[in-house]
């Protein structure tokens, strides 16, 4: 088994890597590298679902009743289109600030005697150590300084999108649509704590010049989207995280993927393996569930060479329907216009469905009879859940092949 082990990167996947190799052995020497200060963190709050939080209590029960105790949650979602309202039933969902998570998770990671050195940043393998986890992100310097060996590859998407917290404490998982002269710009947040919520803003390049965002200083353009969304807002502020020369940090989202996932005693972990797009809400999810996959392996196999291909065959497996529905997602929103002037009901259940291989290709009214039939019809259901998977995997291997 490996005796000295060093994770790259202090975020939730390294710390719990970190976290579930000390369960497994506390003789383990394990140090996590932050760049940054302890207590710095971008970001505002991490959304998780019930299925994730059953997955850390079964692997360490301590630090799940803590993340869970710091929760807040929800059922509900709710989407406003101009001056409409509708509201649909989900499944049970949870937020956290990103800060609070990490601050669990270090201080678990302590007091199981795991080592954390903040402000030290990692660009060479640490020598001596028999395993070292790379979880630092998409932006590693560690994993680009093998990128060839990887075969890391960068996709932009093609709208803009601005992450921002509010004071304003959603109830339920809100969605907002607001019409501009210059076309749409929506938003989408949910509470973290008792006092903040996350609010992601996003709209196409074409809108997002229209409206002087490009140009705009950061309290310029918070001001305009707190006018355009203050039917949510209810006269709360949007809280922004400017750059150094004040100007607002739009961006587009980048998809990244990598050819392989470990060189020799070098693995990749989180973001610095594979990004998912945001509007599934899945990042830390998927980077935990890296974490938690890579601990079993290890358990299992030890330091015997196939261990770490047996973690990426394990974890490409299981991403393939994630990474199929944040890519439909992220088209749905691309695609608005498609599908914003159905009835506020219909359109907020074709919201629900945006992950489906199959919606971009029928017409959405049709789509949503089917589906609707299909809710009553368990033939219908059945067949739709068979379609469903073949059809994703039809059509990215179409595309994966059309890039080739």
């Amino acid at each position: 088994m490996y005796v000295k082990v060093a994770c790259v990167g202090g975020g939730p996947a390294g710390l719990y890597i970190a976290i579930l190799l000390k369960l497994q052995n506390p003789s383990h020497d394990i140090t996590v590298h932050e760049r940054d200060p302890e207590g710095s963190t971008y970001g505002w709050g991490v959304m998780y679902w019930r299925g994730l939080l059953d997955e850390l209590h079964a692997h360490d029960p301590v630090s799940a009743l803590a993340i869970e105790e710091h929760s807040v949650r929800w059922r509900d979602g709710v989407a406003h289109v101009r001056d409409l309202t509708t509201q649909r039933r989900g499944d049970e969902g949870f937020g956290i600030g990103r800060h609070r998570l990490l601050e669990l998770l270090a201080h678990r990671a302590r007091s199981l005697g795991v080592r954390l050195a903040y402000e030290s940043e990692v660009t060479a393998v640490p020598p001596g150590t028999d395993l070292v986890v790379v979880a630092d992100g998409e932006h590693s310097a560690l994993r680009d300084r093998y990128r060839d060996h990887f075969g890391t590859r960068v996709t932009s998407g093609r709208n803009r999108y601005l992450w921002l917290g509010t004071t304003q404490v959603f109830d339920a998982f809100t969605f907002a649509f607001a019409e501009t002269e210059h076309g749409w710009i929506w938003c989408y947040g949910h509470g973290y704590s008792d006092t903040h919520s996350t609010c992601v803003v996003e709209c196409s390049p074409e809108t997002f010049a229209g409206l002087g965002l490009d140009r705009a200083n950061e309290a310029d353009g918070l001001a305009l989207l707190e006018r355009l969304f203050t039917g949510i807002l209810d006269g709360h502020p949007l809280i922004g995280r400017s750059a150094a020369d004040g100007s607002a940090q739009w961006l587009t989202f980048r998809t990244l993927t990598n050819r392989t996932w470990y060189r020799r005693n070098l693995v990749l972990l989180g973001d610095a393996a594979h990004t998912t797009h945001y509007s599934v809400g899945a990042g830390t999810t998927l980077a935990l569930q890296d974490a938690i996959c890579l601990a079993d392996v290890l358990r299992e196999y030890g330091r015997r060479p196939e261990a770490l291909a047996v973690y990426e065959r394990q974890r490409r497996t299981e991403l393939l329907s994630v990474q199929s529905a944040a890519r439909y997602s992220a088209q749905w929103y691309e695609n608005l216009t498609r599908y914003i002037d159905l009835p506020p009901h219909q359109m907020f259940a074709l919201l629900g469905q945006r992950h489906s291989p199959l919606l971009p290709y029928v017409p959405p009214q049709l789509y949503f009879n089917l589906d609707k039939a299909a809710g009553q019809l368990e033939v219908l259901r059945r067949f739709k859940r068979w379609l469903g998977p073949r059809a994703a995997r039809s059509l990215h291997a179409r595309s994966s092949a059309a890039r080739a």
